[in-house]
């Protein structure tokens, strides 16, 4: 990556996960100079694991954290053709879909309710929908009711894909990358993750969040480009490169934030149990991190409190990917114009 001399940027940003990443996109993309500093490697974190599902939340009892997660899925596929087209490199990103095995007659009637929903809330852009299990292939789970819940808002990316194709079109924007440590120029915009939590909980006095270890597979099985799916808590995504990932565990508590363990093989072996044709599939990779969760289980944005000129982009936890992109036009605003369109919940001080 660059070397940080005869470089002047009117923003740095402080982490190489996909926050750090997008928003130093959306800042160069709009003709800030920027600098991305990174300690380790981009991915370090949270963001360079496997599963890389982007889900929307159930199309019922709305609120603020819904509708800034349906914008964001709502913008991605022309976000990540943007970054695709700036930097040369694919993040592997597709609308494909999500399927969910229905347990029960009372689960069919509250999953039906759901539709109207749907029809709603997603502003006709994308549909819920109950469908039999037979319209969905060799992949799909079985059943108790033979039927699933199907619905066309959800996508997939590959983490690591995506990371490398955001690196590359900040680069071709005329950003900088610094992997070890450089001087702070102009505005400083830290999504530094876990780290970054403890950092700022330090500086206020108070725990704004803290960290929750995942662990996940991936599996060499292509799949195509069929719908990810979710049940009893697992999920099951076909990437565009011929795998599978599947994840992942959430565990509060543990020894060592990089090991996989027992948990990880039983995942692997209930992901074979629901769809049998990854049986003999092989493991290609076994992943562990932590993700930072702030307090509201909410990202967390806005200006860092008694830092003028310095802001927060943290606790993308489970959905960052998916919530990156509103993210990054958010802070954008905020960091250039003044502009808070920051949401009720998603507010450093929400954390305190």
């Amino acid at each position: 990556m660059a070397l940080a001399t005869a470089f002047q940027a009117e923003v740095t940003v402080r982490g190489g996960g996909v926050f750090g990443l997008c928003c130093a996109y959306e800042l160069a993309r709009r003709g800030t100079r920027v600098r991305l500093i990174e300690t380790t490697r981009l991915g370090a974190g949270a963001s360079g694991g496997n599963v890389g599902a982007l889900a929307p939340h159930v199309p019922e009892l709305w609120n603020p954290k819904k509708q800034f997660q349906l914008e964001s899925l709502l913008m991605a596929p022309a976000f990540w053709a943007g970054v695709a087209a700036n930097g040369g490199q694919d993040a592997g990103y597709a609308q494909t879909g999500r399927i969910q095995p229905i347990a029960d007659a009372q689960a069919v009637a509250r999953a039906k309710a759901r539709t109207g929903g749907a029809v709603t809330l997603w502003q006709g852009k994308a549909v819920w929908r109950v469908a039999p299990v037979e319209e969905f292939g060799v992949l799909a789970p079985a059943s108790p009711t033979g039927l699933l819940v199907h619905d066309t808002l959800s996508a997939r990316a590959n983490p690591r894909r995506a990371l490398a194709a955001l690196a590359a079109a900040l680069v071709a924007l005329g950003g900088q990358i610094v992997i070890g440590d450089a001087a702070d120029q102009g505005a400083v915009i830290w999504a530094a993750g876990v780290q970054g939590l403890a950092t700022l909980g330090a500086g206020l006095g108070c725990m704004v969040g803290g960290g929750v270890k995942g662990q996940s597979a991936l599996l060499a099985y292509d799949a195509g480009p069929v719908p990810q799916i979710f049940a009893d808590g697992l999920l099951i995504v076909p990437q565009a490169d011929g795998t599978v990932a599947i994840g992942s565990t959430s565990e509060r508590y543990y020894a060592d934030p990089t090991s996989t363990d027992a948990q990880l093989d039983d995942l692997i072996s209930r992901a074979r149990a629901l769809c049998p044709v990854l049986g003999d599939a092989p493991v290609l990779d076994r992943w562990a991190g932590v993700r930072p969760r702030a307090k509201t289980r909410a990202p967390m944005l806005g200006a860092w409190p008694g830092r003028p000129g310095h802001f927060i982009v943290n606790g993308g936890f489970k959905i960052g990917f998916g919530m990156a992109p509103k993210v990054a036009v958010t802070m954008a605003d905020l960091v250039l114009h003044g502009e808070d369109t920051i949401p009720d919940g998603f507010r450093v001080a929400d954390n305190l």
